[in-house]
């Protein structure tokens, strides 16, 4: 499938075989990596609430941006995955700002998180606003 993406007010194209090759998954995959190892390291007691809660978040958005991209058939579909995606990463973010305000995690390892979370959301929200480009036209 063939995608324009804008750098620089400039569109390059770029074929995407599989939800794997976009940015925004690898970088939502690499999140969700850090923070299963950073969960590692919170308070047992923690492991039914916290832990638990941003591990499974930050993995959903992995899952929605894949089931998203296999429902690029249908646009309403899409889209509709695009919002659980940001949903998941908005959830996400507030599970790192908890873990932050507990100290489970440093300053500076939450600043990466949130950023790399803030990066997902702005994807997302492109996304879904150029969601006809990335629609399979029948």
């Amino acid at each position: 499938m063939l995608q324009g993406v804008i750098v620089e007010n400039k569109i390059l194209e770029k074929t995407y075989a599989t939800h794997c090759e976009l940015i925004v998954y690898r970088a939502a995959m690499a999140g969700a990596i850090e923070l299963f190892e950073q969960a590692q390291h919170f308070p047992r007691f923690e492991h039914p609430l916290l832990s638990t809660q941003v591990i499974k978040s930050s993995r959903s958005v992995c899952a929605n941006l894949a089931e998203a991209w296999a429902k690029r058939r249908y646009r309403k579909a899409f889209v509709a995955r695009l919002n659980e995606v940001e949903a998941e990463a908005a959830e996400t973010y507030t599970w790192i700002e908890i873990a932050l305000s507990c100290q489970y995690l440093t300053p500076e390892v939450s600043r990466l998180l949130l950023n790399r979370y803030d990066t997902i959301l702005g994807a997302v929200s492109r996304l879904i606003q150029n969601a006809d480009s990335w629609v399979i036209s029948s």
